[in-house]
């Protein structure tokens, strides 16, 4: 007797606290649901808010909330989700492209700075400032008539410029500018007729001559055949 009596009270016991357990179970449901109902409330009286405060600013300024325009609106952005989505991971991919890039940029910009201190150094930019400054007194010096000649002759120039700087033209102008510079011009020597006539008889003078009337008769030839 006493034996089912201590089983009963087990089984009493037992039920007594899952009664507990789903009594404290659904006191925390009741909490959560109190909890949600206030965030709801909350949230709607924010909403409300919000909604009268920009109506009242689109009024202000004279605008109207056309609600097909916003359903619009959102049909669209349902529609482009896709889209959008793509967008981010494109966003997403350029922001690691430039994360690996960002120390390689970071070196190709430490090099340019060094190489641009290298030109400042060896005086790379002294030189064009210095060539700007020629080039507004020549445009400065010479109308755009001058300018247009100088295009229209501009291969002739450049062909007498090539034929000048031939070895053997630089060499014979280096020997006559070499000769003039030592000459004593404020000292030259008299020559009579007698003594023209004299020196007219040495070898240097009758190659001089020889030099002299060849070059004259190879020009003429080269005028006469250029016309």
């Amino acid at each position: 007797m006493e034996a089912k009596t201590d089983n009963v009270q087990q089984q009493i016991n037992e039920i007594n606290q899952k009664l507990d357990l789903l009594l404290g179970y659904m006191s925390e449901q009741r909490l959560k649901s109190e909890t949600i109902e206030d965030l709801v409330s909350d949230v709607s009286i924010i909403s409300k808010d919000a909604f009268s405060s920009v109506v009242y600013e689109l009024d202000k300024q004279g605008m109207e909330l056309n609600v097909d325009d916003i359903k619009t609106l959102a049909y669209k952005l349902v529609r482009n989700v896709n889209n959008f989505s793509q967008v981010m991971d494109m966003f997403e991919s350029v922001t690691d492209l430039l994360k690996d890039a960002g120390p390689i940029v970071n070196e190709v910009g430490i090099d340019f700075t060094n190489k641009l201190h290298e030109f400042e150094q060896k005086g790379y930019f002294e030189f064009f400032k210095e060539i700007s400054n020629i080039m507004d007194n020549i445009i400065s010096s010479y109308p755009p008539e001058d300018v247009r000649s100088l295009a229209d002759n501009i291969v002739t120039i450049l062909d007498t410029v090539k034929n000048l700087t031939q070895p053997d033209m630089l060499h014979a102008i280096n020997n006559a500018v070499s000769i003039f510079k030592n000459l004593d011009t404020e000292n030259i020597k008299e020559y009579s007729l007698w003594n023209v006539f004299r020196e007219m008889n040495t070898p240097e003078m009758k190659r001089g001559l020889g030099f002299i009337m060849t070059f004259l008769k190879n020009l003429s030839q080269e005028t006469i055949s250029n016309k």
